[in-house]
C-alpha cells in the first residue's frame, strides 16, 4: 500500500511539472527514441487518464497514429483498454518494461569472439554489444545512423567496422551470426529497419545464423500486428520505407525477455490482447 501510495504522489508530482497532454505531444514527435523509454514516458503520462475511459481510447489512438512502428506502445494501449482497472495497468507495464533484461541476456548469450553483423544504431543490440569487449561487430551503415554506434562501441575494447550499405550483402555473408532488431513481432514476421529482409535472407542462403532481438511488448497476436504494419507501412511504397516486413522464416532464434529461444516458441504466446478499439483511424 505505501509503494501504491508512493506511486500515486510520484504520477501526481510529474502531471503537475507537465501537462500530460502536452507531454504526449512531445513523446508523439519524438524520432529515434529506445522502445523503452518511449513506453515509460507515455505511461507516464497515460497515469492521467485513468478515470477518463473515452479520453484514453482517444489518447492511445493518436499515439498510435504518431508512432505506428512501435509494439510496445500497441501493447501497452491494449492492456490498459482491456484492463478493470487502468491506472494499475499502466503501472505493472511500466514496471515490466523497466524489469527487461533482453539486453543483457542477449550479451551473455553471444559466443566468445564472434563476428556479428548489425544494422544501423539498434537500441538494444547496441547496449548488449557495449558490454562486451570481445566481440568483431560490422555495423552496416543503413539510414545514415551507424556511425553512431561505431563511435560509442569505439570506446570499448573490441573490434568495430562501419560497412557501407553497399557492402551489406558482404558483411551478412561473412558475419558468424546476423543480428537484428525490431520493435514489432506478429505470427510470420517482423518489422525491421530497411536491409534486414536483404541480410536475412543472405545469411540464411550461407548458412550464417540470424538472430532477432525482441524485447517486452514487442510481441503481438495476430490482428494487432496486422493494424500496425497497416499503420506503420500502409500510405508509403515499400521502396521507400525506412522499415520493411521480414518473414519470420529467415530467423534462426529469437533473443527476447526470457532469453534464447526459437523463433516458433517466441511468437506462440503474447500477454497483449486484441483490441478492436485501436483497429479505428485516430481522430
Amino acid at each position: 500500500m505505501a509503494d501504491e501510495r508512493a506511486d500515486d504522489r510520484n504520477a501526481v508530482a510529474y502531471a503537475l511539472a507537465v501537462h500530460p497532454i502536452e507531454h504526449l505531444r512531445y513523446v508523439a514527435r519524438s524520432s529515434g527514441v529506445g522502445q523503452e523509454s518511449l513506453v515509460r514516458e507515455t505511461a507516464g503520462a497515460l497515469l492521467s487518464f485513468g478515470h477518463d475511459p473515452a479520453g484514453l481510447v482517444t489518447t492511445c489512438r493518436r499515439m498510435l497514429a504518431r508512432q505506428p512502428s512501435s509494439g510496445p506502445l500497441m501493447w501497452l494501449a491494449s492492456r490498459v483498454l482491456t484492463a478493470a482497472e487502468p491506472r494499475a495497468e499502466v503501472r505493472a507495464c511500466m514496471e515490466e518494461i523497466s524489469d527487461d533484461k533482453t539486453d543483457r541476456l542477449l550479451s551473455r548469450q553471444l559466443p566468445v569472439e564472434s563476428t556479428v553483423c548489425v544494422l544501423g544504431w539498434p537500441d538494444l543490440i547496441g547496449r548488449a554489444l557495449r558490454l562486451r569487449g570481445d566481440l568483431r561487430v560490422l555495423v552496416v551503415d543503413v539510414l545514415g545512423e551507424g556511425h553512431h554506434l561505431v563511435r560509442r562501441l569505439s570506446e570499448q575494447d573490441g573490434w568495430v567496422d562501419e560497412v557501407a550499405e553497399s557492402g551489406l550483402g558482404a558483411a551478412a555473408a561473412s558475419a558468424d551470426i546476423v543480428l537484428l532488431e525490431t520493435t514489432a513481432v506478429g505470427p510470420s514476421g517482423f518489422l525491421g529497419v530497411v536491409g534486414s529482409r536483404a541480410a536475412a535472407a543472405v545469411a540464411h542462403a550461407a548458412g550464417v545464423p540470424v538472430w532477432l532481438t525482441a524485447g517486452r511488448g514487442t510481441v503481438l497476436p495476430g490482428p494487432m500486428w496486422d493494424s500496425l504494419v497497416e499503420r506503420a507501412l500502409g500510405m508509403v511504397e515499400s521502396w521507400d520505407a525506412d522499415e520493411e516486413v521480414v518473414p519470420l522464416s529467415l530467423v534462426d532464434q529469437i533473443a527476447g525477455p526470457d532469453g534464447l529461444v526459437s523463433a516458433i516458441e517466441a511468437v506462440s504466446s503474447t500477454d497483449c490482447p486484441v483490441t478492436p478499439e485501436l483497429f479505428c483511424a485516430a481522430i
